[in-house]
């Protein structure tokens, strides 16, 4: 199926950059900001989205929307978009790319088709393909093939297989270990700050685990004003685990930490306010003086 017209909801962060790659392929890109936040609305009008208001439009105007939410939304708005494919009566492609468990995944397809809709999953793994950053997207389920379409040289598109939720389960796995990661390193880098062995932990890890720590300390300046979306991701993966036969207890932990960062200054920050001077010991060092 040839798309023409492109839904997306939200113009986040991530949202606005996939929205922008798909704009350049020469799709009309359209979101909903009836209600959304100022910022939603900034990021809109800078990547040149057509605004239709309402989700109702959004759903009946559109051959295809993409989801890209804070994973904790992901079921509100199907059911939304629900509400808005019975009214019109046509047979949109929804796809989901957010971070949720294959158990949601399956919850959300059954909302989707129940209303006459089409469906497919997807993962997004990696940055917001801006600048010289690249993304990924996996998709599963019946006809995930004509996402291919999308792809260009900062969106690359692959097709999982015919089987709703695998790439979910594959963006949850992925996810598990590299914000996992994240997760533990953050936790006990900030209990040796307390402790005051942050020193001699550094000179430790540089002498032994020197790729991972630079790597670790890289990432956490980006961190913080994303932490509110990934506690509700963490507790999909613990799900997933949960699902799996493994132990959830160690992503509801991290989720435990990243709202704790969520809930700091740093976390009230956007992706664009952050202080870009910060380095990842900045981070370490603020966040140890939280309580």
């Amino acid at each position: 199926m040839k798309f023409k017209k492109v839904g997306l909801m939200t113009p986040g962060d991530m949202g606005q950059a996939i929205a922008m790659q798909i704009k350049v392929q020469g799709y009309t890109v359209c979101t909903a900001l009836d209600q959304r936040s100022e910022r939603s609305h900034r990021l809109a009008r800078e990547a040149g989205l057509d605004d239709l208001g309402t989700i109702a439009r959004l759903v009946s105007e559109c051959d295809v929307v993409l989801s890209i939410l804070n994973p904790g939304a992901a079921l509100e708005f199907a059911r939304y978009a629900a509400d808005a494919l019975r009214a019109c009566g046509h047979h949109t492609l929804i796809v989901d790319c957010n971070a949720i468990a294959p158990d949601t995944v399956h919850e959300i397809a059954g909302v989707i088709s129940g209303a006459g809709g089409r469906f497919l999953d997807a993962g997004i793994i990696g940055s917001p393909p801006r600048g010289k950053a690249k993304a990924h997207l996996y998709v599963s389920g019946p006809g995930a093939t004509d996402l291919e379409q999308f792809a260009g040289p900062q969106l690359a598109v692959h097709v999982v297989s015919d089987r709703i939720a695998d790439a979910s389960a594959l963006k949850m796995c992925y996810a598990a270990i590299n914000k996992g990661t994240q997760a533990l390193w953050l936790e006990v880098m900030i209990a040796a700050q307390r402790l005051g062995v942050d020193g001699m932990l550094e000179e430790q890890l540089r002498q032994t685990r020197p790729d991972f720590f630079e790597r670790t300390l890289a990432q956490f300046p980006l961190m913080p004003p994303k932490a509110y979306r990934w506690v509700p991701e963490m507790m999909e993966i613990s799900r997933t685990l949960a699902a799996s036969g493994i132990t959830p207890k160690v992503f509801e932990g991290a989720a435990d930490i990243f709202q704790f960062v969520a809930n700091t200054a740093l976390g009230k920050e956007t992706p664009e306010n952050r202080d870009k001077s910060r380095n990842g010991k900045d981070i370490v060092r603020f966040l140890a003086q939280e309580r």
